[in-house]
């Protein structure tokens, strides 16, 4: 059995100390993060464990000369802080953002995450910052609720910190190795009496973009609102849809099922000649925005006295994804067949592991059917 590492005393700030890889005595200056080795009168280095003494006394001659402080401007110089940071990756994402590379949502949150950093801790400096800052400020925000809320504000800011580090080496990423909440798992999917109620609930065009989102399993904002008769595909097996995930960068074809084919071609009949139009519209012909989409969804939600019901307050206009995902894993369109993980991410965009996180880990305790089939019986 390995033996136990023996934890690390921290090295004092004002005492010479010893590094036994160089065999000698270094000190560190307040204020700093450097190391400095000690020297004896003639000018040679102190080495040797076994010589603290004179260690001692060439920092003793060190602080007599004056030069153990650093001066004003060496301080102001190198102080960099927290705003500077954020400022820096805002920019970052700005040019992204105008060359196409970045996502409008994700432009926005990082825009509004990192301002609310700033009016936090802006002024502080990024030596003095420490992941129980980051900690503080996500739980002093009470609408932050969600584990998920949390995790987002949390990546951002260590995506910005990391930026800036590998940007200027000279500095050190105070929040390297902060935990972030974990994933959770998405449990929540809608009954098919759920289902036939939102379509009672609305519109034929914001239920037109459910069903598809429901049968597709497409990020509803990102990929949904933006298929156009261009990303349709007529092959002998079926239709397929070339989709592109802004979220991801990539392109991926999927095919659809027969009913949302059939919607398709009707949809592509009602756009016109046009066909970079997007297929799922709103009442006024524009696409479907994130917006539009979640108040006519919340709306919804208050119409079927969903509010009151604690496991369908939950539902949103993404629960037509996982409901996709559950559908798929439990062979609901397939006589029980079930898909894997591995194909399941390949139609919704995901990579393995990340569909296994969300839909996946949890499926052995919440949804029993495709074990009890699994194993004949």
């Amino acid at each position: 059995m390995a033996e136990k590492s023996k934890s690390r005393q921290r090295r004092s700030r004002g005492r010479a100390w010893y590094w036994q890889q160089t065999d000698s005595w270094y000190f560190t200056p307040p204020g700093t993060k450097k190391r400095l080795r000690l020297v004896d009168t003639t000018g040679r280095p102190v080495r040797g464990k076994e010589n603290s003494q004179l260690a001692e006394l060439a920092l003793a001659r060190v602080k007599a000369d004056g030069d153990w402080l650093p001066t004003p401007e060496q301080k102001n110089k190198d102080v960099i802080q927290v705003a500077r940071v954020c400022s820096r990756y805002l920019e970052h994402c700005e040019a992204r953002f105008k060359h196409g590379n970045l996502s409008s949502d994700y432009h926005a949150e990082v825009t509004r995450y990192l301002n609310e950093l700033c009016s936090y801790c802006g002024a502080m400096a990024v030596d003095e910052l420490q992941k129980g800052h980051i900690q503080h400020w996500v739980e002093s925000h009470p609408t932050w609720k969600s584990t998920a809320t949390q995790r987002n504000a949390m990546s951002i800011v260590m995506a910005a910190f990391n930026f800036y580090t590998e940007e200027v080496e000279s500095i050190h990423n105070p929040l390297m190795g902060m935990q972030k909440p974990p994933q959770c798992p998405r449990l929540h999917s809608f009954g098919e009496e759920d289902e036939q109620l939102l379509y009672s609930a609305t519109d034929d065009y914001f239920g037109n973009f459910l069903f598809a989102g429901i049968h597709t399993g497409l990020r509803p904002f990102c990929e949904l609102a933006r298929v156009t008769a261009n990303d349709v595909i007529e092959s002998e097996r079926g239709m397929q849809w070339r989709v592109y995930a802004s979220k991801t960068g990539k392109t991926r074809t999927i095919p659809v099922r027969s009913e949302v084919a059939e919607l398709t071609r009707q949809l592509i009949q009602d756009v016109g000649a046009d066909p970079t139009t997007t297929l799922f519209r709103n009442s006024r012909g524009g696409a479907w925005t994130k917006v539009a989409g979640v108040q006519r969804f919340c709306r919804i939600r208050q119409d079927l006295g969903w509010l009151n019901d604690p496991y369908r307050k939950q539902y949103s206009s993404y629960t037509c994804r996982h409901t996709f995902a559950h559908r798929m894993l439990a062979g609901y369109w397939n006589d029980g067949q079930g898909c894997s993980i591995e194909v399941l991410a390949e139609l919704m965009g995901d990579t393995p592991k990340v569909a296994f996180d969300h839909y996946g880990r949890e499926w052995g305790q919440h949804y029993q059917e495709p074990l009890w089939t699994a194993m004949g019986m």
